[in-house]
């Protein structure tokens, strides 16, 4: 598989394809179209049956990806009262949507895989629109108004933090001879907010699907034992409500994940946790605007190339950043508006979200190729597992320093 072929879909560049020759037996007309692995394939535009098959076998696609999302959160709802009262109860209610949707994928994966399909029905795999979707959508659960309560330390935290993990993760990755994409889904993804900032990260640098998987993987794999691990130490280092809250906040890499570990902490903590979370995520466009500006003017630009202008940044600047924003600046303005009438609107709106979201880890889970994760090896492991040691460190001490005494 080469690396275009394996880029996100909609991010690759375009494949030139044969001309046919005089002896090629005439042949229904087609017309271009993105393929789950991101090349661009023939589909017949002409011809009934060869045209009804492709989407027919596209409607099918469609199918598994709806039936493998209801699962997904069928599973996500029932898991949790399914293990009230159970030893794992406190790990059931803090496993989130992604786990179960990718692992869904990867079993509907090895599925039509063996029934000799699964090229058949690529198309309807669209991970890239799933995932711009739920993205956008996401912006609405940031109300900024909510950040104001903290936004001194909080903002400041974020920044040091985000600044900080980031770079030690981009130069140790380096170190360990990644390749520049994972390099930047990898330190997004423990810097800033887990997956959603991996798939920002994977937008901004044209990154292969399988690392989106591979760094969406680790996220979630060190996040979950976080969760009680955090507060834990907390107790036992005695450290402040705000500051355990902060520490939280800045330290897990989903909001799920923050919110289970708060709550563990107690209220004060968890709201805390909660805003610092919320200031974090809000940055994820800053750095993905400067993703988009670093790959254009460094990492892909060939010797001797002119310098891309502004018009070439804004035509592979991730444009589903600005809907982000939009979302959220929208979300804040209604809620001042409506007042508490607002929030049930807001309240499906996350909840679509969700589900564009579940579509795109199981799409994920579908398109996984084996062969790249094999490519990777041990070392994003290692880089991942130091990565969330420096955060660790530097977010307790940060924490102690901006929220000792806070009073909010």
């Amino acid at each position: 598989m080469t690396a275009d072929a394996a880029r996100l879909p909609g991010e690759s560049t375009a494949a030139a394809t044969p001309a046919s020759t005089a002896a090629t037996p005439a042949a229904p007309e087609t017309s271009p179209t993105s393929t789950a692995e991101g090349s661009v394939a023939a589909v017949p535009t002409g011809g009934s049956v060869r045209s009804g098959a492709f989407w027919g076998w596209t409607a099918l696609g469609l199918l598994v990806v709806l039936a493998l999302a209801g699962l997904t959160r069928y599973l996500e709802l029932n898991v949790p009262e399914f293990a009230a009262d159970t030893a794992v109860e406190d790990i059931a209610s803090a496993i989130e949507y992604p786990v179960y949707a990718i692992l869904l994928g990867l079993l509907g994966n090895v599925a039509v895989t063996l029934l000799g399909i699964r090229d058949r029905i690529a198309a309807a795999f669209r991970t890239e629109f799933f995932i711009k979707t739920g993205l956008v959508l996401l912006g609405a659960s940031i109300n900024l108004s909510v950040i104001a309560s903290a936004a001194g330390p909080a903002i400041v935290q974020a920044i040091l933090l985000i600044s900080g993990v980031f770079l030690f993760t981009w130069w140790l990755a380096g170190r360990f001879g990644l390749d520049d994409r994972l390099r930047a889904l990898l330190a997004s993804a423990v810097s800033i907010c887990g997956v959603s900032a991996a798939i920002a990260a994977a937008g901004a640098v044209r990154a292969r699907r399988e690392q989106l998987a591979y760094a969406a993987s680790l996220v979630i794999v060190f996040a979950l034992p976080s969760i009680f691990l955090l507060p834990w130490l907390a107790d036992v280092l005695g450290l402040e409500p705000a500051v355990t809250g902060a520490w939280i906040g800045g330290n897990i890499d989903t909001t799920a994940a923050v919110t289970a570990a708060g709550a563990l902490a107690g209220e004060e903590s968890l709201q805390i946790a909660s805003i610092v979370k919320v200031t974090q995520n809000a940055l994820m466009g800053v750095v993905a605007v400067a993703l988009t500006a670093y790959f254009a003017l460094k990492v892909e630009r060939r010797p001797g190339a002119a310098r891309p202008g502004l018009g070439a940044l804004w035509e592979r600047f991730p444009k589903f950043v600005l809907g982000f924003v939009a979302a959220s600046v929208i979300a804040t303005w209604y809620l001042k508006v409506a007042g508490s009438d607002g929030k049930a609107v807001i309240g499906v709106v996350n909840d679509l979200r969700t589900w564009f979201l579940i579509l795109a880890f199981v799409s994920i889970g579908l398109e996984f190729r084996v062969a790249s994760l094999r490519e990777a090896g041990w070392r994003p492991i290692a880089v991942f597992a130091s990565a969330t040691v420096a955060n660790l460190v530097l977010a307790l001490a940060l924490a102690s320093l901006l929220f000792r005494n806070f009073t909010g």
